[in-house]
C-alpha cells in the first residue's frame, strides 16, 4: 500500500475501457474516495471525495441545522463545516439515499433512493472516457483528454456561482458562450436555495457590478477605474489577496487570487443581501469578517436621486451638485431626496456654458455611459442622461466634469481668464478657418456631382435629426459614395427584400463594408418608419444588436447605413435544406440565448424601453461567428420611465409571430415580444416554421403541435433531424420549456425576458406551461384534407403593416 491508505497506482485495474492508473481509489480506512471519480463510480451519501492537498472535500451532508442532505462541498480542514458549492441547492434529499454517479458520458447525476434523478450537470456533447475531479481551488471539474493529449474542462462548479465566491472564480460574463455567472443569496442558514438577493456585473454602457432584492437596485460597485471599481474604496491592495478586473471581447469578469496560500477567505451574499469577506482565524477557530461591501447609508443605491451627491460626514448627506438645486423642495427639506435634482438655468449652446469639476467621488452610474460617442474611445467616460448613485470621497474619488450654463459656472479665477484668453479664442478662429476651407470643399463636391442630383430634402433631414429638444449624433452618408459603394445598387450586390425595400452589400474607399437599407417605390414604410428606426437604434450598444453607422438623405432617398452580416439572416439558413445542417445544437443554442439577452437589454437596460413588435427569424442577422443580432427596428415603439406597453388601432408584424392580445385587441406590451421569441425558439429547435406549419395528424400550427407533444411527453419529437447528433437533452428540454412558457395565451403567464435569459442559463424550476395561444385547429384544406395534400401546403412569411376588419 502507498501512504495514506491508498493502493500503490498499477495498470491492472480496468474501467469501461480505461486503466484505473489514473485514479485514486477508496480508503476503506476513512470511508473517503481521493480527488478523482472515475466512470460509473458511485458515491453514496458517507462516503466523501477530498481534493489532492486536503483543502476541500465533496459528499452529501447537512446545510446548517437542516436534517435534509445535499450534495456539497465544504472546507476539509476547517472545524466549523462551511459549505461553499451546493449541487441540488433546490431539490434536497429527505433522507440519507442519495447517490453520485459519473456516467460514461460525463454527467455527474444524483439520484434518491427511488432511483429517480434530482439533479444533473451539464456537458456540451458526447465524450470518452470523463473523469470528475475536486481540485484544490474547491473547484469540482468533469473532463476528458483531447486529441492533442492535454486535459479538456467539459464542466466545472466554478461556472455556477450561488452565494460564495471563492480565489480563482471568474465572477462576470462570458461574452462568447453567453454564460453568467453571479452570486445569488440563500433563503436561509439553513435553506441553501436562492433567496432574494443577487449579485451580478452587468455589461451595458461601461460595466459595472449590482447588488439587487429582485429587480430592485441596492447597491452599486461604480466603474473599474485600472484600480478597483470607484464606488469600494475598501477595495484597496492588502497582504491577503489581489484582484483583477478583465474586459475584453471574450469576455469581462472580475477575479482574486490568494497572495498567501496558507490564508483561508471567501467572499458571500448573506441572506439580508450584504456582501461580505470573512477569513478564518485558526487561532481562534471562527470566521473573522475582513470587510463588507456596504460601509454606510451613502451606499444604497441613488439615495440622493439624479444629480444628487451623498456624503456621509453631512448632516443630512444629501446635497444637489454645483448649479442643480432640489426638484421637490419640501420632499427634500424633509429626508426624502429619491426626487433629486434640477439644473437651476437651462443650458444653452453659445452662450458662455461650460464644465465645472466636481473632484473625488464614486463616479455615476455608467449604464447608459460611453467611453466615447464613436466605438473607439478615449480613455474617458460621457454620460448622457442623468446623473445617478453619486457619492462624494475625502480622498480616492475620481473626478468628472458637469456641462453647466454661464451664470452657475466658477468664473472668478483669473486662471479661467487666462484659459479662455490662450486657449479657446485660438480654437475658435482655427474653427472658422476649418469651417471656411470644409465650406468651399463641400461647394465644389456638389457641383461634381449635380448629375446625380444632391439637393438635400432639409424639412425631411431636420425631422429625423431631431427629436423634440434630442439632437442625435449620427452621420450622414452622402448619395454618391454609396451609390459607388454598392455598384450603383446592382443586382449582385443585392443581399434581399423585406417590406421596407432591398438591401444592398457596399464596401466604401477604405475597405468598411457595410449594409444598405434603401426604400423601394411600393413600400409601405415611409417616413415615419424611417424615422422610428433611426430613433430607435442610434444610441443603442448591444453585441445583440445590429448596429446602426448613420443615414443618407437625399434627393427621393431615405437609407440607412448598417454593419454588414457576412452570414445574412437566421432564415436563410434554419429553414434551407442544405444550410440548415451548418447550425448544430451548440450554434442554436447560442443564437436563443444572444437573442434572449439583445431583447433583454431593449426592454430594461437600453436608454428607454423599446418593444421591437416585428422579432422573427429574418430580423435576426448572423455576424461571422454565426451570433446573432437582431434587426429592423422600422414598427419598434419606445417607452419611458415604468411603462410598458400601449394600445394602437393600427396593428404592425408579421403572422405567426404576433400575440393573440395584439393582432386581436392591438394591445401591446415587453410581453409581446417576449410572445415572438417564443416562437422563434420553437421554430430554431424544429427547424419548421409556426405559420403554414403542416402536420398529416392534425392541423395545428408549429405552437399546437409542440404544445401536444409536451402534454403526450415527447417533446424531444421536435428536435429538427439536422441536429439529432448534437444537441444535449437538458438543453433541448430546456429550451422547448421556455420556449412554450413564452407563448402562453394570457400576457400574464409569459415570464419576462430577465426571468427567461435567468432559466436558459441556469437549472431552476420552470413552472409548468399553460396552453399557448391560437391553440385551435386550422381549416387549411376545406376541399382535401389528406396528408398528401398537407405536404405541399406553402408558407407566406411577409410582414403587415396593418390589419383592418372586412
Amino acid at each position: 500500500m502507498a501512504a495514506g491508505g491508498y493502493p500503490e497506482r498499477t495498470p491492472t485495474t480496468f474501467c469501461c475501457g480505461v486503466s484505473m492508473s489514473r485514479f485514486r481509489t477508496f480508503d476503506a480506512v476513512t470511508r473517503n474516495f481521493a480527488d478523482t471519480i472515475a466512470p460509473l463510480q458511485s458515491i453514496r451519501d458517507g462516503q466523501t471525495v477530498v481534493s489532492a492537498g486536503g483543502t476541500f472535500e465533496f459528499g452529501f451532508t447537512n446545510y446548517g441545522g437542516s436534517r435534509t442532505r445535499y450534495l456539497g462541498i465544504w472546507y476539509k480542514k476547517i472545524s466549523i463545516r462551511t459549505v461553499v458549492w451546493v449541487a441540488n441547492r433546490e431539490i434536497p434529499l429527505n433522507d440519507s439515499s442519495g447517490v453520485l454517479q459519473l456516467t460514461g458520458q460525463g454527467i455527474l447525476v444524483v439520484r434518491d433512493g427511488t432511483n429517480s434523478t434530482i439533479w444533473t450537470s451539464k456537458m456540451s456533447r458526447d465524450v470518452q472516457n470523463p473523469v470528475a475531479q475536486l481540485l484544490d481551488t474547491g473547484n469540482l471539474v468533469v473532463k476528458a483528454v483531447g486529441v492533442d493529449g492535454k486535459d479538456r474542462i467539459l464542466w466545472q462548479s466554478f461556472d455556477y456561482i450561488e452565494d460564495t465566491f471563492l480565489p480563482g472564480m471568474k465572477f462576470g460574463r462570458n461574452l462568447v458562450t453567453g454564460l453568467d455567472k453571479y452570486l445569488t443569496s440563500s433563503k436561509s442558514s439553513d435553506d441553501p436555495s436562492p433567496g432574494e438577493y443577487t449579485s451580478r456585473l452587468d455589461p451595458g454602457g461601461y460595466p459595472q457590478i449590482f447588488l439587487r432584492r429582485g429587480d430592485v437596485k441596492q447597491l452599486r460597485s461604480g466603474p473599474w477605474n485600472g484600480l478597483r471599481f470607484s464606488g469600494m474604496a475598501n477595495l484597496k491592495e492588502n497582504p491577503i489577496y489581489k484582484f483583477e478586473f478583465v474586459y475584453n471581447e471574450e469576455e469581462i469578469v472580475y477575479m482574486y487570487q490568494l497572495i498567501d496560500s496558507s490564508v483561508v477567505t471567501r467572499v458571500t451574499l448573506n441572506r439580508d443581501g450584504v456582501l461580505e469577506r470573512w477569513t478564518w482565524s485558526d487561532r481562534a477557530q471562527v470566521w473573522s469578517l475582513y470587510l463588507t461591501a456596504q460601509m454606510d447609508n451613502c451606499d444604497r443605491y441613488a439615495l440622493c436621486g439624479a444629480y444628487g451627491s451623498c456624503n456621509i460626514n453631512n448632516s443630512p448627506p444629501c446635497g444637489c451638485l454645483r448649479g442643480f438645486m432640489p426638484k421637490y423642495k419640501h420632499d427634500w427639506e424633509t429626508g426624502d431626496w429619491t426626487g433629486g435634482c434640477v439644473r437651476k438655468t437651462k443650458v444653452e449652446c453659445g452662450k458662455g456654458e461650460g464644465f465645472q469639476r466636481i473632484r473625488s467621488i464614486k463616479l455615476p452610474d455608467t449604464t447608459y455611459a460611453n467611453l466615447d460617442i464613436r466605438d473607439r474611445g478615449s480613455g474617458c467616460l460621457l454620460w448622457f442622461s442623468e446623473l445617478i448613485d453619486i457619492r462624494e470621497y475625502a480622498e480616492d474619488g475620481q473626478d468628472i466634469y458637469v456641462r453647466l450654463a454661464a451664470s452657475d459656472l466658477d468664473n472668478s479665477s483669473s486662471e479661467r481668464r487666462k484659459w479662455v484668453r490662450l486657449i479657446v479664442i485660438p480654437v475658435l478662429v482655427l474653427g472658422l478657418v476649418f469651417l471656411a476651407i470644409g465650406f468651399i470643399v463641400h461647394m465644389r463636391k456638389r457641383k461634381k456631382l449635380r448629375g446625380v442630383g444632391t439637393t438635400l430634402l432639409i424639412q425631411e433631414r431636420d425631422y429625423i435629426k431631431k427629436d423634440g429638444d434630442q439632437e442625435l449624433e449620427l452621420p450622414l452618408f452622402d448619395l454618391a459614395a454609396i451609390a459607388e459603394a454598392t455598384n450603383n445598387f446592382s443586382d449582385a450586390n443585392k443581399l434581399g427584400e423585406g417590406g421596407y425595400g432591398p438591401v444592398y452589400k457596399g464596401i466604401l474607399k477604405d475597405g468598411q463594408q457595410i449594409a444598405v437599407k434603401r426604400p423601394s417605390k411600393n413600400s409601405t414604410q415611409g417616413l415615419d418608419e424611417f424615422k422610428n428606426e433611426v430613433l430607435c437604434i442610434a444610441k443603442l450598444q448591444h453585441r445583440n444588436l445590429v448596429k446602426l453607422l448613420g443615414c443618407c438623405i437625399q434627393v427621393q432617398e431615405k437609407m440607412l447605413i448598417y454593419e454588414f452580416m457576412p452570414n445574412k439572416s437566421l432564415d436563410s439558413f434554419i429553414f434551407d435544406q442544405k444550410q440548415r445542417t451548418l447550425l448544430d445544437w451548440p450554434r442554436r443554442l447560442n443564437i436563443i440565448n444572444g437573442v434572449a439577452r439583445g431583447l433583454l437589454y431593449l426592454h430594461q437596460d437600453s436608454r428607454l424601453r423599446i418593444i421591437h413588435r416585428d422579432l422573427k427569424v429574418s430580423n435576426i442577422l448572423l455576424d461571422q461567428e454565426m451570433n446573432p443580432k437582431i434587426s429592423d427596428f422600422g414598427m419598434a415603439r419606445s417607452f419611458g420611465g415604468n411603462e410598458i406597453g400601449a394600445s394602437t388601432k393600427r396593428v404592425v408584424g408579421t403572422y405567426g409571430y404576433m400575440s393573440p392580445e395584439y393582432a386581436i385587441d392591438g394591445l401591446f406590451s415587453v410581453k409581446s415580444d417576449v410572445f415572438s421569441f417564443g416562437v422563434l425558439v420553437l421554430e430554431i429547435v424544429s427547424g419548421k416554421r409556426n405559420r403554414g406549419f403542416c402536420h398529416s395528424d392534425h392541423k395545428h400550427n408549429l405552437l399546437g403541435h409542440a404544445w401536444m407533444l409536451y402534454k403526450e411527453g415527447r417533446p424531444l419529437d421536435l428536435i429538427d433531424d439536422c441536429i439529432s447528433q448534437s444537441y444535449v437533452m437538458s438543453e433541448v428540454l430546456r429550451s422547448i420549456h421556455v420556449g412554450l412558457l413564452c407563448v402562453q395565451q394570457s400576457p400574464e403567464d409569459r415570464p419576462t425576458m430577465a426571468a427567461v435569459v435567468l432559466m436558459l442559463s441556469t437549472e431552476i424550476a420552470l413552472p409548468q406551461p399553460k396552453e399557448p395561444g391560437f391553440f385551435t385547429e386550422r381549416d387549411l384544406f376545406a376541399t382535401d384534407s389528406s396528408s398528401t395534400k398537407a405536404e405541399s401546403c406553402s408558407v407566406n412569411n411577409m410582414s403587415i403593416t396593418q390589419l383592418t376588419a372586412r
